[in-house]
C-alpha cells in the first residue's frame, strides 16, 4: 500500500506544476534539467549531480550529500518533479506570518516599517552575513521610503506571493 500512497503524491505535486510559471520560465528549468541530465535518460540522479558539480568545479561531493539532495524528490527525478521542487523551493517554504513575525523583533512599535540603516546593520552583521553589494541589491528591489525606513510587510508578501500587492487608490 506505502508505494501507492508515494504514487499518488508524485501525481498530486507534479498536476498543476505547469501553472506556477510562466512558458518561458519553464523553457529555462527545461534546458537547466537538460544540462544536469548528463547521462540523458530523463532523470536526475546522484551520478549525473556528481557529473553537474564535476562540471562547476567541485570534485569531491561526497554520497552523502548527495543522497540528502535526492531524498528531497517524491521519487526519481524526471522533469516534472524538477519542477514541482523548484517550484516549492522558489515560492518560499515559510508563511508569510513567520517571515512577518521575524520582522516585527525589530519593529516593537509595530509600525510595519524599519529604518532602512538598521535592518543594513542587522543583515551585514548577523548570521549569514549580508555584504555591501547584497544590501544595496535588496534597497534597489525594495526602495526606502522618503524617511528612510524599508516597508517589511510588502517586502514579506513579495517573498512569499511572487509579486507586489496592488495598491488601492
Amino acid at each position: 500500500m506505502a508505494p501507492k500512497k508515494a504514487k499518488k503524491k508524485t501525481a498530486e505535486a507534479s498536476s498543476n506544476v505547469f501553472s506556477m510559471f510562466e512558458q518561458s520560465q519553464i523553457q529555462e528549468f527545461k534546458e537547466a534539467f537538460t544540462i544536469m541530465d548528463q547521462n540523458r535518460d530523463g532523470f536526475i540522479d546522484k551520478g549525473d549531480l556528481r557529473d553537474t558539480f564535476a562540471a562547476l568545479g567541485r570534485l569531491n561531493v561526497g554520497n552523502d550529500e548527495l543522497d540528502e539532495m535526492t531524498k528531497e524528490a517524491p521519487g526519481p527525478i524526471n522533469f516534472t518533479i524538477f519542477l514541482a521542487m523548484f517550484g516549492e523551493k522558489l515560492k518560499g517554504t515559510d508563511p508569510e506570518e513567520t517571515i512577518l513575525n521575524a520582522f516585527k523583533i525589530f519593529d516593537p512599535e509595530g509600525t510595519g516599517a524599519l529604518k532602512g540603516d538598521e535592518i543594513k546593520y542587522h543583515l551585514m552583521s548577523q548570521a549569514d552575513k549580508f555584504t555591501e553589494e547584497e544590501v544595496n541589491q535588496m534597497f534597489t528591489n525594495f526602495p526606502l521610503d522618503v524617511a528612510g525606513n524599508l516597508d517589511y510587510k510588502n517586502l514579506c508578501y513579495v517573498i512569499t506571493h511572487g509579486e507586489e500587492k496592488e495598491q488601492e487608490e
